[in-house]
């Protein structure tokens, strides 16, 4: 009987955002560790790229550093073993790995990875490529770490461009204010950086309000991650509006 050698990476992905949306993490790892065993077996060099990109992201949001790192090694080395270090495909895997190496404090690292990222999305990919707003964005936030400001707010800018040009990304565009701000704050201190904040926040509440009515996991995953930004600047009463939102979504109410 013929049998298939790629897991049905489609039907993955669709339960993985089943899951998500649900806000259930522990069953989105029991998915992904049974199908990344599957991808595995079969030696499908694809599906185990996706399945570890996918996971190092996980293990990223949940806390857990081993793990993480662990899975952007592992698709690191894929990408050596499959030969496609330039592709597009690649990029996105150097994009998420410096991610994961930014958030556990590694940032001298994971600029190395978004360097390699940039150029070959800026190679291949359309100026108004939202792919290119993310990686602005989340290399921006590296660059903060390493106290390169001013190269920071040149990609704030780049990223905030790219978003504009694509319909529905008010949320990461609200996300990009509120790190332009806490950039501002970090770089000058919180009362000489108080009218710079004060702008983003409200231009971030009023890119939020855009999508107030929305229902899908990543409106409520960005509200989940700027409510308590808003509270942390002074706006109690709008960290609670996106936290109710935010759980209206999960629990589906």
């Amino acid at each position: 009987m013929f049998r298939c050698n790629r897991i049905p990476t489609d039907r993955v992905m669709k339960k993985l955002d089943d899951y998500l949306g649900k806000n259930d993490y522990a069953g989105a790892k029991r998915h992904l560790f049974y199908w990344l065993a599957e991808a595995e077996s079969l030696r499908d060099d694809n599906g185990t790229l996706l399945i570890n990109n996918e996971l190092m992201g996980l293990c990223r949001k949940l806390g857990e550093k081993e793990q993480a790192l662990t899975h952007a090694q592992q698709a690191i080395d894929l990408i050596e073993k499959m030969s496609i270090e330039e592709n597009v495909g690649a990029a996105t895997t150097y994009l998420n790995c410096a991610t994961v190496y930014k958030a556990f404090g590694q940032a001298q690292e994971g600029i190395a990875l978004y360097e390699r990222a940039k150029t070959i999305y800026e190679a291949n990919l359309s100026p108004g490529d939202e792919r290119l707003g993310g990686l602005y964005n989340n290399m921006a936030l590296a660059l903060v770490d390493l106290k390169r400001f001013e190269a920071a707010d040149e990609l704030y800018c780049k990223a905030l461009e790219v978003m504009q040009k694509n319909e529905g990304r008010e949320p990461e565009q609200a996300i990009t204010y509120l790190n332009i701000a806490t950039t501002a704050e970090v770089r000058f201190g919180l009362e000489d950086a108080k009218e710079v904040i004060e702008e983003c926040a409200k231009s971030a509440v009023n890119l939020l309000e855009i999508g107030k009515n929305r229902t899908d996991g990543n409106y409520a995953f960005v509200c989940e991650k700027c409510a308590p930004v808003f509270g942390y600047y002074g706006y109690k009463d709008y960290e609670k509006v996106l936290t109710e939102r935010c759980r209206r979504v999960y629990e589906g109410t």
